[in-house]
Order: structure tokens, then sequence, then C-alpha cells
């Protein structure tokens, strides 16, 4: 009888588990990294793993359009800063003014990597509440069932 009560609680505990993968954020330079079973996921997995969950999806999708444009500004802007930067440097007449609108570039990308932050934080933040609710969902029946001399416990779910 205590295996059989060992053995059940045992696979109540592994069916909750299995659905119960939240993902993790991590603080990291400035921008977060997101792991789910110790593995880091990217910006595509991200979005993969919401695609049940609308109000998520939404906010992942707008994270990701923040990051592009952080990314691309940010780009730009360290090319426009370095290229004068580099012409000083090999002796040449440096156009100082394309520094100033690179490191303007740079300014502007700033809030877009916070927003970027923001909306996937709030991303799988709705991904881990409802994977939360969704396994309290798991609520199984046992009923004990006689047949003849046998003995038997179901379970329904």
């Amino acid at each position: 009888m205590k295996k059989l009560f060992f053995t059940i609680i045992l696979c109540l505990v592994a069916f909750s588990n299995i659905n119960a993968q939240k993902i993790e954020i991590k603080k990291s330079f400035g921008t977060n990294m997101y792991m789910q079973d110790g593995k880091r996921l990217n910006a595509k997995q991200l979005t993969d793993l919401m695609k049940g969950n609308e109000k998520a999806l939404s906010a992942i999708k707008k994270a990701k359009t923040n990051n592009t444009w952080a990314t691309v500004l940010g780009g730009a802007g360290g090319f426009l800063v370095g290229f004068p930067i580099g012409t000083s440097i090999g002796g040449g007449d440096a156009k100082w003014e394309l520094a100033a609108v690179g490191a303007g570039l740079i300014v502007a990308a700033i809030p877009l990597n916070s927003a970027y932050n923001k909306h996937s934080k709030k991303a799988v933040d709705l991904y881990n509440n409802e994977i939360s609710s969704n396994a309290y969902h798991f609520k199984p029946e046992f009923n004990l069932n006689l047949k003849g001399t046998g003995l038997g416990i179901t379970m329904s779910f």
C-alpha cells in the first residue's frame, strides 16, 4: 500500500511539473536574458512559446520591434561616431558633425532598448501567469473500484 501511495504522489508531482516550465528573467548589461530549463532563449524562441497567449504574443512583438529599431539606430550611431574618430587617428580631416549625429542616434536608441526590456518582461510575466493558472487546472479525481476479487484505483482528469 505504501508503494501504491508513493507512486500516486510521484505521478501527481511529475504531471504538475511538466506544464510548469516558467521563463526566468536575468539582467545582463542593461538588457534582459530569458532562460527556460537552464537554456537561453532568443527572441524567435520567445515568440514561438507565446503563440498560445495573444496578450503575451502582442507584447513580445512590440518588444521585438523596439529591439530592431534600437539595434539599427545604435549601429548607425556607432558607425557615425567611429568613422570621424578613425579618420582623426589616421591623420585625416575628421567631420565631427557626423560624430554628433551618431551620438544623437545612440541616445535615441536608449529609450527603445528600455521599451524592449519593459515589453518583453511584460510578455514573460503574462506567459508565466498563464502557466501558473493552467497548472492549477489539473485536478485529478481518484476512485476506488471493486470488481469481483480485484481492487483498483482509477484516476480521471
